[in-house]
């Protein structure tokens, strides 16, 4: 319950933690003072000091010779009478430093004369050590005795107060205030501190992450700032490591495609070398046209490799950015009426439905020929010649729309194909903000695009 408890606790805002930390360090310190003020008797009779409290209350030996001696002076007629004030010097005597004597009227209660403790107005430390006691413990460390006086011309009062007490109590109430100080400021420091540990570990993974070390965990440091900051650092740790491992993979990749294909490539530029050698040289005329249709063959397979090369550079290209220029629909036409006459020659049946409109639209006629070109080299490499190709294309108010759908030859496997133009198209399609959408059923392959016209 408590783990719950300091959980939760820890995932308050930093203000919020400190502010209920100040709350809570005041009370605690607050007890403590109470506690150790409470049992002050305790502590003090520990410390051997419980008696000195005890036996320096008013002097008794003070008061009987107030008695005795009081008979020998007259009391002041008022504060005023300066001669018989004067003449009480010896009875003002009789107190220590730490004592003050009074005398008052005894039938009008009036103050006469006085002596304050010489301590009070000797030293300013002690007597301002003192008043700060005195607050403090109301008045703990005085201790006062009021009682009758017979004077030689009559009855009076004497008030004599000490302090002596206070040389024990208010050190020790001193004492138990800088306890509790101290117990404040030590709860409150060791949250500080907790806090910079967690700024100080952060530090050191950020150090460790710019020295190119990411696979070293954040630690986690709790729901507060710092702790969201920790998680976030962990985070971006995480993704920066597995972006730095996909381009790893990806450099490994573009470096076995090239490698494969530069291998690919030598096989077939050394067989039609090798040709070309027996045509120039007129080794076997007989053989001539043959070896020519065979140079013809493997131009085509070396086209085959360089087009599976670009189309990849495509793919994995990230930066590409159009340029939009104003579009005429003839041009769409045009490029699909060359598209279909290029299919046709390769001896493909085809069925194309134009839209007559004239309208404009903005885009990029280059990324336009790259798309159509894509789409119509799928056809001639996996296109079944025995059925017909179906293109159409139509325009709306602010689309237009081209649709291409072709059977894929039997002979065709889905894993000979590496879908690379598919994905370029996809791609181009997104940088023209255009959608796609493709659908193999059966035999049939059909592929939409549709693009805003921008106008």
């Amino acid at each position: 319950m408590i783990k719950k408890l300091f959980e939760r606790i820890s995932g308050w805002k930093l203000r919020t933690q400190f502010a209920v930390l100040i709350l809570c360090a005041m009370l605690l310190s607050f007890w403590l003072f109470w506690m150790l003020w409470a049992n002050k008797w305790r502590v003090l009779d520990y410390l051997g000091l419980a008696d000195f409290y005890f036996h320096n209350g008013v002097d008794i030996m003070l008061t009987d010779a107030l008695y005795e001696q009081a008979k020998n002076y007259e009391l002041p007629e008022s504060e005023d009478d300066k001669e018989r004030i004067q003449a009480l010097d010896p009875l003002f005597d009789l107190a220590d430093d730490y004592t003050g004597i009074s005398f008052y009227g005894a039938d009008d209660g009036l103050y006469r004369a006085s002596r304050p403790a010489k301590i009070m107005e000797e030293s300013g430390i002690f007597s301002t050590f003192f008043y700060l006691g005195y607050r403090l413990t109301d008045g703990e460390g005085e201790d006062f005795r009021y009682f009758p006086l017979e004077f030689s011309n009559g009855r009076g009062n004497a008030f004599v107060v000490t302090y002596r007490r206070s040389i024990v109590v208010y050190p020790f109430a001193l004492l138990c205030l800088i306890v509790s100080v101290l117990l404040f400021f030590f709860i409150v420091l060791f949250f500080i501190n907790r806090k910079i540990r967690s700024i100080l570990a952060l530090e050191r993974e950020v150090l460790v992450m710019s020295s190119g070390d990411l696979s070293h965990p954040v630690p986690d440091l709790g729901g507060d700032e710092i702790g969201i900051l920790a998680k976030e650092l962990n985070n971006m740790r995480m993704t920066l490591n597995d972006n730095i491992e996909k381009e790893q993979e990806s450099r490994q990749a573009n470096q076995d495609l090239i490698t494969a294909l530069s291998h690919d490539l030598r096989t077939p530029l050394t067989i039609l070398n090798g040709y070309l050698e027996v045509i120039k040289f007129k080794k076997n005329p007989k053989l001539f046209e043959e070896y020519v249709d065979r140079c013809l063959k493997k131009t085509k397979d070396i086209k085959e490799l360089t087009d599976r090369m670009f189309e990849y550079a495509l793919v994995s290209e990230e930066n590409e950015t159009p340029e939009i220029t104003c579009i005429s629909a003839d041009f769409i036409r045009q490029c699909l009426q060359e598209n279909v006459d290029f299919i046709r020659l390769a001896g493909f049946q085809t069925e194309l439905f134009l839209d007559s409109s004239p309208a404009g639209f903005k885009s990029d006629k280059t990324v336009i020929k790259r798309i159509l070109s894509n789409l119509f080299s799928n056809i001639f490499k996996y296109g079944d010649k025995k059925e017909k190709v179906l293109i159409s294309f139509y325009m709306k108010k602010d689309t237009f729309t081209i649709t291409i759908e072709n059977a894929v030859k039997q002979e065709h496997s889905p894993e000979d194909n590496n879908n690379i133009g598919l994905k370029s198209v996809r791609k181009m399609i997104r940088l023209l903000d255009g959608e796609i959408f493709v659908s193999h059923a059966s035999k049939t392959f059909t592929v939409k695009l549709t693009l805003g016209t921008g106008v």
